[in-house]
Order: structure tokens, then sequence, then C-alpha cells
């Protein structure tokens, strides 16, 4: 049953971030809340690389680097194709992973740069929540915001 949660966590979670991004296009992913926030662009490219290079703390391979972590937004225009495809490719990186890891393989620790050594679901967790943030910061910029 485990897995099944897991499964419905991580579809929830790419279902509500979609269907914030679905109607990014050229027009509007330069657009920010404020002169000082980052680009719908920006962020939507940022979800997309950081799905893909947690799914390599969990022995996944990804060709995808990470061009926007820990970076700020110089207002480079990020192809939101490509973005897509790069959000698309992280969730089903992470469904296959979810599918195909053992139950008690979650509390299993793992190394990362980024957070040291954390369990497995630990690692799930923060890229959902991660997603929800970024995706709520882009439904108020697509809402709200306008080119600067």
């Amino acid at each position: 049953m485990q897995k099944e949660i897991l499964l419905q966590l991580l579809e929830q979670n790419r279902k509500d971030c979609s269907h914030f991004c679905k109607n990014i296009n050229a027009e509007n992913s330069g657009f920010r809340l404020t002169e000082h926030t980052a680009s719908v662009g920006f962020i939507f490219r940022h979800i997309g690389e950081t799905a893909n290079l947690i799914g390599q703390f969990f022995g996944c391979d990804t060709t995808i680097e990470g061009t926007t972590i820990g970076q700020k937004d110089t207002g480079k225009q990020y192809d939101p194709d490509t973005s897509r495809m790069y959000f698309e490719n992280g969730y089903d990186t992470i469904e296959k992973l979810v599918a195909d890891t053992p139950d008690k393989e979650w509390l299993e620790e793992i190394d990362t740069t980024w957070f040291g050594k954390i369990s497995r679901i630990k690692l799930f967790s923060i890229l959902l929540f991660h997603n929800s943030h970024h995706c709520g910061q882009i439904s108020s910029a697509l809402l709200k915001g306008k080119k600067y």
C-alpha cells in the first residue's frame, strides 16, 4: 500500500503543478511579480532541472544540467518547450523511481551533495514541497505579474 500512497502523492503534485504550468509560453515566461523576483520562465526551468537532478541522488541518470539551482535570474530567456520537457521528464523519472523502489528502502539514508545524508522519503517530500512552492510563485506571477 505504501507504494500506492507515494504514487498518488506524486500524481497529485504533478497535476497541481501542471495546472499552473500548462499556460506558460514565450509571451508570459518573462513575467515577474516584482523587478527583483524570478521570472516564470526561470522558475519553470528550475523545477524541471531540480526534479531531474534530485533523481540523480536516487541513482537515476540524466544529461540535464543545473543552470538555475543556486542562481539568480539574470533575464535569460528559457525556451518553454524545453522547460516543459525537463518538467515532464523529471516527473516521469520520479514516478518510475517510486514504482521500482521497494517499500523498505524508503527509510534508508542516501548521501546527497545538497542535504547531506537523508532518507529517501525525506528527499521525496522535499521535492514535492519544492515543486509546490515554486508552482505557487508561477501562478502568482502569471496572474499578477508583468515584464520588467
